[in-house]
Formats: structure tokens, C-alpha cells, sequence
């Protein structure tokens, strides 16, 4: 039974290694001269984690995180963090809707780009936040809650 187990494992380490392979080539069709970025960026994904990209402009985060949501055939967002934005602004909050045939008020939750995926319909959406360190700290807060949310 271990032997079945084992076949198993490694057909499942076989796919993966493909997998990696078939993206980090298609990736180095656009991103050029950052194969280290790539590695880390793909092996924490496969990881199911998160990752923060630190760099001067100009390094194509933008291009890589964009490519690797074309190549996987997902959604991409990208939010752009400013000195104004609120904490509702990242998870969602709630708006006060009147139902014009009835004249009955309700409130109706509106969700913010970075609501943790759990609440979303599927998994597919890769958002990348720009410049947090414009926002405020409880900004700051929020999007980290909405991450561990999402890991989960």
C-alpha cells in the first residue's frame, strides 16, 4: 500500500516539476534577466503564499505579477494604495439601497478589492497592491487581515 502512496507522490512531484518548468519558460519570454524573481515568486505561489516585491521602478513587479495572472489564466487587479484610501475601501463596506418599487431601505454589502477570497466565488483573481506605504497603518492593517483571512 506505501508503494501505491509512493508512485502516487512522485507522479504528483513529476507534474509539478513540469508545471514549474512550462511557466518559468513562459515567463522568460517577458520577463528578462530576473530568473531569480521568478523562482521565488512561482515556488510561493505552489506554496499557496504570499509574496511582497521591493524594488525601484523600473524592474518590471508590475509585468511579472500581470504575466504570471496571463499565463495561468487568471483575473488581475491592481489596486493603487494613496493617502486617502480607508480600510472599507480594501474589504468592502456596507450601502444604503432603496428598493424603488417598494420604497424599502436595506443595506447591501459592496466588496472591496482586497475582501479575503474565501467570500469570493473562486480563487482566481492575483491582486497586487501598489505603493502601501503610502496608506495609513490601519490601511496597512486591513490588507494584512484580508491576507490571513485568505490563507485560511
Amino acid at each position: 500500500m506505501s508503494s501505491t502512496n509512493s508512485s502516487g507522490d512522485l507522479q504528483a512531484v513529476e507534474q509539478l516539476s513540469r508545471a514549474y518548468q512550462t511557466m518559468a519558460a513562459e515567463l522568460g519570454k517577458i520577463i528578462v534577466g530576473q530568473q531569480e524573481v521568478v523562482e521565488q515568486v512561482l515556488t510561493a505561489m505552489f506554496c499557496q503564499g504570499h509574496v511582497l516585491l521591493v524594488g525601484v521602478p523600473g524592474l518590471a513587479k508590475t509585468l511579472l505579477v500581470r504575466t504570471i495572472s496571463d499565463v495561468l489564466h487568471l483575473s488581475f487587479k491592481r489596486i493603487q494604495f494613496t493617502p486617502d484610501l480607508m480600510p472599507s475601501d480594501i474589504t468592502g463596506t456596507d450601502v444604503l439601497e432603496e428598493d424603488h418599487t417598494t420604497g424599502k431601505r436595506i443595506f447591501r454589502f459592496v466588496r472591496g478589492p482586497l475582501l479575503p477570497i474565501w467570500s469570493w466565488p473562486t480563487k482566481s483573481t492575483v491582486r497586487l497592491p501598489k505603493r502601501r506605504q503610502r496608506c495609513s497603518k490601519r490601511c496597512r492593517s486591513a490588507r494584512s487581515q484580508a491576507m490571513a483571512r485568505a490563507a485560511r
